[in-house]
């Protein structure tokens, strides 16, 4: 997808379009390994390859599904789907998270944002609802579908 100039001005009009696909990410076992040790979840479906390949009803470890999620902050970034000139954009929660597939290690995620709302707060700020989908590469469901809030605060260049 080409690379948009978002604005301020303009974000009203994107509702209900795709700002973004993301490019294709490898998850792989260092990073499940990684993401146990930061959250101390070492479940074995995660962690144990040796056990996972042999008693996991997916045929090997998978993601944490709270990985998968933590993927959506990190690749929206990448994306650039913010407004440009924007001094501070804020996670302001998520309105509703649904787990639809297990991400197995040695897959490739891609993140796919469409702007639900783009509504004026106080104070010259904005809050952002987006849709995100988690693809799994050659799957045909996603990982994860995600509505986030972002409130977002303009800059002296937006």
């Amino acid at each position: 997808m080409a690379e948009r100039n978002l604005t301020y001005a303009g974000m009203p009009e994107l509702v209900g379009e795709l700002l973004g696909s993301s490019d294709w990410l490898m998850v792989d076992q260092a990073m499940v390994n990684k993401f146990a040790d930061c959250t101390g979840d070492h479940q074995w479906i995660h962690v144990d390859v040796e056990r996972a390949n042999k008693e996991s009803p997916f045929g090997g470890p998978v993601a944490h599904g709270y990985l998968t999620l933590s993927l959506v902050a990190a690749l929206s970034q990448n994306l650039g789907v913010v407004p440009s000139g924007t001094a501070a954009a804020l996670n302001y929660g998520l309105d509703s998270v649904r787990f639809l597939a297990p991400v197995k290690v040695g897959s490739r995620v891609r993140l796919h944002s469409k702007l639900i709302s783009f509504e004026p707060k106080g104070s010259g700020q904005f809050l952002m609802k987006a849709e995100n989908t988690i693809e799994i590469e050659g799957s045909p469901k996603p990982a994860l579908i995600a509505e986030s809030l972002a409130l977002l605060v303009p800059g002296p260049d937006a």
